[in-house]
C-alpha cells in the first residue's frame, strides 16, 4: 500500500503496509515502565458481590478496569497543560495527525552529575533540515527501556538551549525515549517544558511532547511520515501511539 503525499510543492511516498510503532504499552504489574514514584499499572476484572467478571472465572465476558497514570507509564503525548493553571486537553488540541519527522540519535554528554542533550548535539544531527517533528532515540539503547524503573535515577534530559534550538526550528512536535525532557529533580523549574511551550509569551497550544517511546535499533536514522496516535482524553496527558513510516527513495 504506497500512498503519495503532497507536501506543499513536494511529493513524498510511503509504505502503509510498514508501519513501524516506536510506543511502549501498559501492562498490568511490576514489569511495565515507571516513573515518579508511583506504583505500577493495574489491569484487573471487576468484582460485583464477590463475583469476578472474567471468562476464566465462569463470567460471559472479560471486563477489565484500567488504573494508570499517563505520565508514569507509558508513551504519552502531553500538551501545555501539563504545566499551568489553565486547562489544555490533548484530546482538543492535537488535530493533525501526520508530520514530516526526522528521526535521530544522540549519546547524551556528561555535564556534571548529569547526563544531557545540547543543542550543539541537536544542530550535527539534524543539520539543514527543517521537520515538523524530531524523534530523539538515546544510546546505549537496550529493551530495557520498555521495562525501566526509572525513579531516582537521574536520567538524561535536554538542556534549555537545545529547546530553543528546536523552537527555532519549527519544530512543534517532540517525542524522546525518557520519562521527561527536563532533569528529574530540577526544584520544579522544568525549564525545557516552559521554553518549548513558550509559556513566558504566545503560548504554543498546538505543539506536544511525547515521552517514554522506544525507537529499536532496526529503526534507521533519517526522514520519515509520523502518526501520532492518541487515546481520546479530555486531558493534559494521553496514552499515544506514535508510528513511523520510511519515506521512499
Amino acid at each position: 500500500m504506497i500512498a503519495t503525499i503532497q507536501l506543499k510543492s513536494k511529493k513524498i511516498k510511503i509504505d502503509l503496509s510498514n508501519p513501524l510503532d516506536i510506543s511502549i504499552p501498559i501492562r498490568h504489574g511490576e514489569k511495565n515502565v515507571n516513573a515518579w514514584y508511583i506504583g505500577p499499572p493495574k489491569i484487573e476484572p471487576e468484582q460485583f458481590d464477590g463475583d469476578i467478571v472474567s471468562v476464566s472465572e465462569g463470567a460471559s465476558v472479560n471486563f477489565n478496569t484500567i488504573t494508570f497514570n499517563p505520565h508514569s507509564h507509558g508513551t504519552h503525548t502531553e500538551t501545555v497543560g501539563h504545566i499551568i493553571a489553565e486547562k489544555h486537553s490533548i484530546n482538543k488540541a492535537l488535530k493533525q495527525f501526520f508530520f514530516l519527522t526526522e528521526v535521530i540519535t544522540v549519546a547524551p554528554e556528561k555535564s556534571n552529575e548529569d547526563f544531557v542533550i545540547s543543542a550543539k548535539q541537536l544542530r550535527f544531527a539534524i543539520g539543514n533540515k527543517l521537520r515538523e517533528a524530531i524523534v530523539i532515540r538515546t544510546i546505549p539503547n537496550q529493551k530495557d527501556k520498555k521495562t525501566m524503573q526509572y525513579s531516582n535515577t537521574n536520567w538524561p534530559y535536554l538542556t534549555q538551549d537545545a529547546i530553543e534550538y528546536l523552537v527555532k526550528k519549527g519544530v512543534k512536535h517532540l517525542l524522546i525515549d525518557q520519562p521527561s525532557v527536563d532533569r528529574e529533580k530540577d526544584g520544579g523549574e522544568l525549564r525545557s517544558h516552559h521554553t518549548f511551550w513558550n509559556t513566558k509569551g504566545d503560548i504554543r497550544k498546538d505543539a506536544t511532547i511525547t515521552e517514554f517511546i522506544y525507537v529499536s535499533n532496526k529503526i534507521d536514522d533519517g526522514c520519515y511520515m509520523l502518526n501520532l496516535q492518541i487515546a481520546p482524553f479530555e486531558n493534559d496527558a494521553t496514552p499515544s501511539k506514535p508510528i513511523l513510516y520510511k519515506v521512499l527513495d
